[in-house]
């Protein structure tokens, strides 16, 4: 009789002190949870560059509280209407510098920096550097000069270092890098160079050159005439006066001397 009271009384403790068990491990596994983990907004989807943002396409997402992010949000209502600059991994926490500025407009516009300019100029598929020109790309602009004051044609550089933004209709460059072949080419020029470039569509025909991203030396232009080609230097301008015309030639003057007389005769 006693030894069952003893096993009773010793399998009530045993229960007893693994409920306690059970409830205090909750108790401070719930504690720490929420200590060592903040919430922040990520896109619930892949969210490519130009992209309004939407309540439906976030959710937040937990992240450890010992590696705060900065410039990431807490709430969902703070991103609602902005526009993303750069493509965003669905459940990546968005910081602020991946948001245009709020009221800068969509698409394109979002990743136009505040005093660039985004120009587009025609081309056709020869000059796309064989297809290879994709957004993001640095080239440098070429125009061939040919006109009736200039019947010799010369290529001139007239913009280094210039970023695409598109190629066609495409702000996104293939995931794969395949080439492709484009009409039109959107650059980023401050509003100076924008100028250069419609003045110099107008005048010739421009070509690409593609450059190392990483390169921005900026060298010399000196234009480059059909003469130079063969290692024979350009033809010297002739001289002209400040009015624009040839300078008047002088007569040859002959003098002739016999005994003491002297005369002289001037030929045109």
């Amino acid at each position: 009789m006693n030894f069952r009271r003893l096993a009773t009384a010793l399998i009530a403790a045993l229960l007893l002190s693994g409920a306690v068990t059970f409830f205090l491990s909750r108790k401070l596994n719930g504690h720490n949870s929420h200590s060592t983990v903040q919430r922040y907004v990520a896109p619930s989807r892949s969210l490519q560059a130009g992209e309004v943002l939407k309540p439906e396409d976030l959710v937040l997402v937990e992240w450890p509280a010992a590696l705060p992010l900065a410039g990431a949000f807490t709430r969902i209502g703070d991103l609602a209407g902005r526009a993303v600059i750069y493509p965003v991994a669905g459940s990546q926490p968005i910081l602020d510098p991946y948001l245009a500025a709020p009221g800068s407009g969509i698409g394109l516009t979002v990743k136009i920096p505040e005093g660039m300019r985004a120009t587009s100029v025609k081309s056709d598929e020869v000059v796309g550097v064989a297809g290879f020109l994709f957004p993001g790309s640095h080239v440098d602009v070429l125009v061939t000069f040919r006109s009736d004051r200039f019947p010799t044609p010369a290529t001139q550089i007239v913009l280094q270092d210039v970023e695409v933004l598109t190629i066609g209709q495409k702000a996104e460059a293939d995931p794969q890098g395949k080439p492709e072949n484009v009409n039109v080419v959107t650059l980023l020029l401050t509003p100076e160079d924008a100028q250069k470039l419609v003045l110099a569509s107008t005048q010739g025909t421009i070509q690409f050159v593609l450059r190392n991203g990483a390169d921005h030396t900026q060298v010399k232009a000196m234009p480059i005439q059909i003469a130079q080609l063969s290692g024979v230097g350009p033809m010297p301008a002739p001289a002209v006066t400040p009015r624009g015309r040839l300078p008047i030639r002088q007569p040859d003057v002959v003098e002739t001397i016999l005994g003491d007389k002297r005369t002289t005769k001037s030929f045109e």
